[in-house]
């Protein structure tokens, strides 16, 4: 069974709700970016143990966290040294809007994913796109490059949609399956 570890930071909580879906359906462990951006070196160890490392991070203002950056830019030191080469990567996040800009906060995650030579892996669910469709299908934000969320800026983390978490957990579900594959 391959390790899998989900790094993520979360403002208000949507986020880390949606990290829980990640990691139950990934088997995955979380590890949590504290408010200050900051990792353990408990937690920076089982990053460099990890078969795959899946990211998290709200979209605030078109990217990822202050707290997210910080974490990344720390990352330089595994970076030298190549300790994350050829893990699986990817990543996901959640926003008030609909739009939202997350791609571009996906993107960041994408960048960094490949900045350390990793191997980024994407949702691999079809959108929910016919008239038929409603919010709570699996996929409804039409997200291929990492799993989207949007939870509505005055909904508690507790009133997320069922369907962005079911689409969290296969996205988890997907990087353990490509993981197990690719560590054979």
């Amino acid at each position: 069974m391959s390790k899998i570890a989900i790094v993520f930071h979360s403002g208000y909580g949507h986020t880390q709700r949606m990290a829980q879906a990640v990691a139950e359906g990934a088997a995955g462990e979380l590890i949590t970016i504290d408010a200050d951006g900051n990792l353990t070196e408990a937690q920076w160890a089982t990053l460099a143990a990890a078969d795959a490392i899946i990211f998290g991070s709200p979209t605030y203002m078109g990217s990822v966290s202050w707290q997210f950056k910080k974490f990344a830019d720390a990352s330089s030191k595994p970076w030298f040294t190549q300790v994350w080469k050829d893990k699986i990567a990817a990543g996901f996040t959640n926003s008030a809007t609909m739009n939202g800009d997350k791609l571009s906060t996906l993107h960041y995650m994408f960048t960094l994913s490949q900045q350390h030579s990793m191997i980024w892996v994407g949702t691999g669910l079809m959108p929910s796109n016919a008239k038929a469709a409603n919010r709570n299908d699996v996929n409804y934000v039409g997200s291929f490059s990492g799993a989207m969320a949007q939870s509505p800026s005055d909904a508690s983390p507790a009133e997320m949609l069922p369907g962005d978490l079911e689409t969290a957990k296969l996205f988890g579900a997907r990087v353990a399956a490509v993981a197990a594959r690719f560590n054979k």
